[in-house]
Order: structure tokens, then sequence, then C-alpha cells
């Protein structure tokens, strides 16, 4: 969202009849009208959530920022992007003022089994979807998503550019995914597949520059891919995990695209704030996610069949493109 100082925040590349009215606030319309559009179960916010370097108080940018979610009664899941922490708050003061907010889902970091060290960055943490109440998967997670901090900018003084997913928080995803994966196939209502992940973080990894117009959906319009210079290996840590089906970034404002690489999509959420950088006349956009559950032979609800996309405009009509499915379940059980 780049969200900054409200009203007094000017948009950046929209068309010069928007210019003398376009500020924040429109961000803010945005998010409200995609909400009652889309009447969502749970809304991820994938960094940059603030613009540090133009927020005057970024205990206060925040607070507005999420206010729709909050006002909405809905729950939400944040990760930290590069600019959020640029403020008058700390990169760990910034998440600890998010997991203290209201309705807020998201969590400063796990606590870590056979882990010596505290693990890298803030904000690594999973939500479980459990099954429906009554069925045979209520004491089951149906899905599970995983939000890790990408970090913001390099740390290694010989390697230029932007920050990356550690092994402390890869060693963490491994042994999370390994745990649900073995619950999920575990009396009661053992599974042969396991259970359907999505991951959401801030800046892609270098994989995301593996297509081109033929394999991905979408529009690729930035003269590259913005990860880090290095590759830490994360994509094969999910690719080994296996149950990962998606992933979520930001970052790229006129990327947003959405391709199939060795089974996992790689998927931009679409630029969304009006503060930020964009293209004068291609509209600001959110990417909608939808997990449909399936029916078993008794009538009842069951796992996740399907997990599909589009993107939402901020035009007139709030419209709807570039539907397309990410995922279904291969066998019933």
């Amino acid at each position: 969202m780049h969200f900054a100082d409200g009203a007094s925040t000017k948009c950046l590349d929209v068309l010069p009849d928007q210019l003398p009215t376009c500020s924040d606030l429109n961000t803010s319309a945005f998010l409200r009208r995609a909400i009652l559009a889309e009447n969502p179960h749970l809304i991820v916010f994938t960094g940059d959530n603030i613009f540090g370097f133009d927020s005057s108080d970024s205990g206060r940018s925040l607070n507005a920022a999420f206010a729709p979610a909050i006002e909405a009664k809905l729950p939400w899941a944040v990760v930290l992007g590069n600019h959020d922490q640029e403020g008058t708050l700390s990169r760990e003061g910034v998440m600890r003022h998010v997991v203290g907010m209201e309705g807020t889902l998201s969590e400063m970091n796990p606590t870590v089994v056979d882990v010596r060290d505290e693990i890298d960055g803030f904000g690594n943490y999973n939500l479980e979807v459990g099954g429906v109440e009554g069925s045979v998967f209520e004491n089951k997670s149906v899905m599970n998503l995983y939000f890790l901090d990408s970090g913001d900018y390099s740390t290694v003084d010989s390697v230029s550019g932007y920050g990356w997913i550690k092994p402390s928080q890869q060693y963490w995803f491994q042994i999370t995914s390994r745990q649900l994966q073995k619950a999920y196939k575990s009396k009661p209502q053992p599974q042969k597949e396991s259970a359907p992940g999505l991951a959401f973080f801030h800046i892609p990894l270098p994989e995301y520059a593996s297509f081109d117009s033929s394999n991905f959906t979408g529009v690729k319009q930035e003269a590259g891919i913005s990860s880090a210079s290095v590759n830490s290996g994360f994509f094969s840590a999910m690719l080994e995990a296996g149950d990962v089906k998606a992933v979520f970034t930001g970052h790229d404002h006129l990327n947003d695209f959405c391709g199939e690489l060795t089974g996992i999509n790689l998927c931009y959420g679409g630029g969304f704030g009006y503060h930020a950088y964009g293209k004068a006349g291609w509209a600001r956009r959110a990417r909608v996610v939808l997990a449909t559950l399936e029916k078993t032979e008794k009538g009842e609800w069951g796992a996740v069949k399907s997990i599909r996309t589009w993107k939402r405009l901020d035009d007139e009509h709030l419209t709807t493109i570039d539907q397309q499915v990410l995922w279904i379940k291969k066998s019933t059980s």
C-alpha cells in the first residue's frame, strides 16, 4: 500500500486529472471497495504496507493503512517489505505494533523447536485453516498458510541489493511443513495427499525470472525481477517439502503475473497503493484467492479440492481479470 500520512500524501504515477485530489485516501477507498466486492475470509498484506520515508509517524500510518480491514471486522495478516521500517519505528517495532492491533492474526515469530538461534527477521509464522465444524475435517488443517520475512536489503558487505529468506527461516518452514503434513496424513481421517500450502512474502524469488509471455497469466512490464542478487534456495526448499502450491509476493508494482514452475505457482499480488510507483492509466489492482472445498460421499464438506485466483481492478466497475486455476486435488480419499 505504501501508506504514509493520509490526505496530505499525494499519489504517484496517475493521470493528470487525478493528481489534484488523489492521495493515500484513494488506497483506503480501493481497499474498502474490494472488501465489499469480495467479502473475504482473510486479508493478506504483502509488505511495504507503509512507506516509512514519507510517514511522519509510523504507528499512526500503520493504524490508518489497516483501518479498512479492522472496520470490516475481518481477520488480516501481514508480512513486512523493504520500506516499512524506514520511518519512526524499527523493523521489529513495526511488527510489534502490527501484532498488537485489533483483528490481526499476524505473529512476531514462531516458537521454533530444535532451532538454537533465533529465527531471522520479524513476522515468520503459519496459520492453519481448519476444516468445517461438524465434519471429519473439523480438527485438521485443510490448508496451511506460511508467512515469511524476506528482509529489506542485503546484510552481507560483498552482496548488494535486496534481502532474502535466510537458512533459519527455511529450517523453520521445513520442520513446520513436515509436522503439518504428518498430522494431515494421520488419524482421524488420514489423507493420501498433503493439505495444500500457500506462502506469502514481499521480495520475489530469483525463480520469478523463469517466465516469458508464453507461460504466465498477467503482465510483466518492468525491466526485470527485483529479487535478491543471490539465490538462497527457498524455492528448492518448497519444492522438496511438496505442499506449497502457490507463492504470493509484492515489491514489483508493474508486474502482476502468475506462472507455474515445477508445480509451484509464483504470483504477484499486483500494484495496489496510490503512493507507490505505478503506471498512469494502468489501474491499481488486488489479487483474490479462492479455495473451494469438496463434498464427501456422505455429503459432508471435506478437503480443499481447488484453488483459483483472479485480480480486481480499481476502476469504475471493479473489473475482474485473469481468472486462473492454481491447483486441483488429484485424488479423493
